[in-house]
């Protein structure tokens, strides 16, 4: 193994706050010589407020070492639609990881956007704002989101995501999104290909069974499972796939990489 892809929420931190043992464990696979890339699904923070977040609980990350769906979301508009005017919804601020994405104010009455961009839920997902997508939806607009996730873990418990209100988007106006994080295989590619690895040469760790492992196995890379963040034994038994590994926390990914984990 080469490269070693890592989900943050739910793996490295819940709430933002450390897992046991899971500071350690980045800072001797680092020490190993395995290049490192976070990948991650988070929509409420930019690349450069998560690292900052990480680096100040002790982990050894920058900017440089964090892959967003947001960031891959401005890659993928800048792609396959350039120019696009796009109306955003979205809970916190991603400007930053939007470069080059131009997002309309909501309340503009005027030409209907080309792109409705779903991010990460939050307060603003209200009727009037999922009403009015569906509004830019049946007018043409494209529907392109960050993910489907269906929910993630804090402190308090499982929150709800935009993956809930994604499928009745879809439903609703007949029209299948454009997903550019986890579970899409670019995302996956796009991150290879920063580290300069081959499918075969990576590990992906997470804690969404189907998002995070089963979507990495089928970009050819090694899947690691962990017990932590969202992870339910009943999503594991009714995923429509086996991870190649599963263990109890991030913590026993360097015994696992070194051979001597158990699956």
């Amino acid at each position: 193994m080469r490269a070693v892809l890592v989900d943050i929420d739910g793996v490295l931190t819940v709430s933002w706050r450390p897992l046991p043992g899971a500071v350690e464990a980045l800072r001797e696979i680092r020490e190993a010589g395995l290049a490192v890339l976070l990948v991650t699904n988070t929509t409420s923070r930019t690349r450069a407020a998560i690292a900052g977040t990480l680096a100040d609980a002790g982990f050894p990350v920058s900017a440089e070492d964090i892959l967003t769906a947001p960031a891959a979301t401005a890659a993928y508009l800048a792609e396959h639609c350039p120019g696009a005017r796009c109306a955003l919804l979205n809970s916190g601020d991603i400007a930053e990881d939007l470069d080059g994405v131009t997002v309309v104010d909501p309340a503009d009455t005027g030409a209907a956007p080309d792109v409705v961009l779903v991010g990460g839920a939050g307060p603003e997902f209200g009727y009037e704002a999922l009403d009015r997508a569906f509004g830019q939806l049946q007018r043409g607009a494209r529907l392109v989101a960050m993910h489907r996730n269906l929910y993630w873990r804090t402190a308090e418990g499982l929150r709800l995501d935009s993956g809930a209100f994604l499928a009745g988007l879809e439903q609703a106006a007949r029209v299948e999104a454009e997903i550019t994080g986890k579970p899409a295989r670019a995302f996956f590619e796009a991150a290879l290909a920063r580290l300069g690895a081959g499918a075969d040469q990576a590990v992906m760790v997470g804690d969404d069974v189907e998002s995070d492992v089963l979507a990495a196995q089928r970009a050819g890379v090694t899947g690691v499972l962990v017990r932590t963040g969202k992870f339910q034994e009943e999503t594991l038994r009714a995923a429509d796939g086996t991870p190649d590994h599963v263990i109890d926390s991030f913590a026993d990914l360097p015994a696992l990489l070194r051979g001597s984990g158990q699956q």
